[in-house]
């Protein structure tokens, strides 16, 4: 009896080792099914972020834009003159040198003036006794000694030779040359001891005190260009420094030829660095926006009509925009976007519209403790 008994617990032994076995072994089957699924996940997921597009991103914002027109010209004086000398003589004194500045009036070179002298006196001596014939002969056609038509000839005489004493003293004044206007000698072709001839240009003065750019605007700009716009001026000669004007007048004629009109801009004392013949870049300002949303000038795409790609989830969608004002590198969005939205600028050549992208920047740990987290969901459902 007990002999069999042992049989039997030997049995049971062996039967519940078997059915524990078995488990294990089903167990170890199903965590091996798991593990390689999450493997085959885990592996789809670098597939797929191995083909995800690197791309540059930039967010719609807002920010203050202006429209404006922009053009190039050169700085001209507002006023310049050609200094000439008014009657010939040997240059005596110059008294002024290039980049001096002048004021009207002030003498600039002093020529010989003895000739001119003695024509005057001579003039003057011719004049006194034509005065003093005059004035006698008034005494005596009273007495009837001197009939009226020799008084009212020596009346003629006497005022002939005044014009004649004027002219002396006038051609006596040109020996002493001025400035016609304020300004700064510009150039001068004149030195000590040189002849001068009559009506020779020898200064050139311009007026640096206020200088203006004129621009040849087309036609469709006239309703909107008005005098008194704020302007930005960029000189090549003085990079990094950026001059503010306004438009002084606008011509209101279009040319018929260019269709063009003529749009003059100045700038005034506190442009002091400017000079003439300086060629800058102009920018009027006709209209402002304080709180636009804009994007960069990069993300607009090159076909078609203006449109994006916008990035959102790790895809992108082309997306159709309205521009408005455009400033700098900056343009603004009018409809299609919102404030936040991701847009591409740089790589958008190998996009289409659900492209997979990854963003350039974009720090690694998240992408990779995202796809930690995926992979252990993945492992508790299973």
């Amino acid at each position: 009896m007990s002999r069999i008994s042992f049989t039997l617990g030997r049995t049971g032994v062996c039967a519940a080792a078997l059915l524990f076995s078995t488990t294990l072994l089903m167990a170890g089957c199903k965590s091996g099914d798991a593990n390689e699924q999450a493997a085959k996940e885990g592996d789809k997921k670098e597939e797929k972020a191995a083909d995800a597009v690197p791309v540059e991103v930039a967010k719609a914002s807002r920010r203050a834009v202006a429209a404006s027109y922009t053009g190039t010209a050169a700085l001209e004086p507002r006023a310049e003159s050609q200094v000439v000398a008014k009657t010939s003589g040997v240059a005596l004194q110059v008294l002024v040198e290039e980049g001096q500045k002048v004021r009207a009036g002030q003498p600039l070179v002093r020529l010989d003036p003895d000739r001119a002298r003695l024509t005057l006196a001579q003039t003057e001596a011719e004049m006194r006794k034509l005065e003093n014939n005059y004035q006698r002969a008034t005494r005596l056609v009273d007495k009837q000694l001197v009939s009226a038509a020799e008084v009212d000839q020596l009346k003629f005489d006497v005022e002939n030779a005044r014009a004649q004493y004027r002219m002396a003293a006038l051609e006596l004044s040109y020996t002493t040359v001025v400035a016609p206007i304020n300004g700064v000698i510009a150039s001068r072709s004149i030195k000590d001891g040189n002849f001068v001839q009559i009506n020779t240009p020898i200064f050139r003065i311009v007026d640096d005190s206020k200088l203006e750019a004129t621009l040849n605007v087309p036609e469709r700009e006239l309703a909107t260009l008005k005098a008194g716009q704020p302007v930005t001026l960029l000189a090549d000669a003085l990079p990094g420094k950026r001059f503010t004007g306004k438009v002084d007048r606008v011509a209101p004629v279009i040319d018929s030829g260019s269709g063009t009109f003529r749009v003059i801009c100045a700038f005034a004392d506190e442009a002091q660095a400017l000079q003439p013949g300086m060629f800058g870049r102009i920018r009027i300002d006709y209209d402002q926006r304080a709180d636009a949303l804009v994007v960069p000038r990069l993300a607009l795409l090159e076909d078609g009509d203006p449109a994006v790609f916008r990035v959102r989830e790790g895809k992108v969608a082309r997306v159709p925009v309205k521009l408005g004002y455009a400033e700098g590198q900056w343009v603004e969005v009018r409809e299609g976007l919102k404030e936040g939205d991701q847009v591409v600028t740089a790589g958008k050549v190998a996009l289409r519209d659900g492209t997979q992208v990854q963003v350039i920047g974009e720090p690694q740990a998240k992408v990779e403790a995202a796809a930690a987290i995926a992979q252990g969901d993945e492992g508790k459902r299973s």
